[in-house]
């Protein structure tokens, strides 16, 4: 379990945290734990989320397992610092779909001595890296890896298998749009999906061409 920094109040900077993961994975439900907390020691806490975001409620940051905080939903990461100033702790949830001034705020943030925790998908639907996440955590002093449980081995899951038909980089969605794969699973399935686009022929049914005399 992640225990929060004890705060040294001769040195006047902050912190990074990076909570990262697949769907599912309890990625928004760590970063609530760790608002709430600070709130309950009376500091001065403020939660942010892309405007975009707009699964559950426009202003609420909520866990897939409903559990809930109030947000301030913005368009872009620039107008972050102004409405964080005078905080003690900025949470940020779904940091992969800021863009990449998102890197610079948490980082100013942090040196102006406010903590900052950041949730966010570490991989995209293909398995890529997602957006400004890599250098977040390049640039965090803590990093949590948080797992789902893949849905079809049980084992654990670390990729956002996408079952909708889209390739939209941001496709917003829950269960029916994604489901949590290990490593192996999402190995077999992408390659099912490639399997499909290829036009194979069965060899019986292909006709051997007549020799010219």
């Amino acid at each position: 379990m992640f225990l929060e920094n004890t705060v040294n109040h001769k040195e006047q900077f902050g912190w990074i945290e990076v909570i990262c993961g697949s769907m599912f994975s309890g990625k928004t439900e760590e970063l609530i734990r760790r608002l709430k907390r600070a709130k309950f020691a009376k500091q001065k806490v403020e939660i942010f989320k892309p405007a975009i975001d707009t699964r559950y409620d426009d202003e609420l940051v909520i866990s897939h397992d409903a559990n809930e905080i109030r947000s301030t939903p913005v368009p872009a990461a620039a107008n972050i610092p102004i409405l964080a100033d005078g905080c003690d702790v900025v949470g940020i949830d779904e940091a992969q779909f800021f863009d990449n001034e998102i890197v610079k705020v948490c980082n100013d943030l942090a040196n102006r001595g406010v903590r900052v925790i950041v949730a966010g998908l570490d991989m995209d639907f293909k398995g890529n890296p997602f957006g400004p996440m890599p250098a977040l955590m390049a640039t965090a002093e803590y990093v949590t890896k948080v797992h789902a449980v893949c849905t079809r081995t049980g084992n654990l899951a670390q990729f956002s298998y996408r079952k909708a038909a889209s390739d939209n980089l941001v496709l917003l969605g829950e269960t029916e749009e994604y489901e949590p794969l290990s490593r192996a699973a999402y190995y077999k399935a992408m390659l099912r999906e490639r399997l499909k686009t290829l036009n194979v022929q069965d060899p019986e049914e292909v006709k051997t061409p007549k020799k010219k005399e």
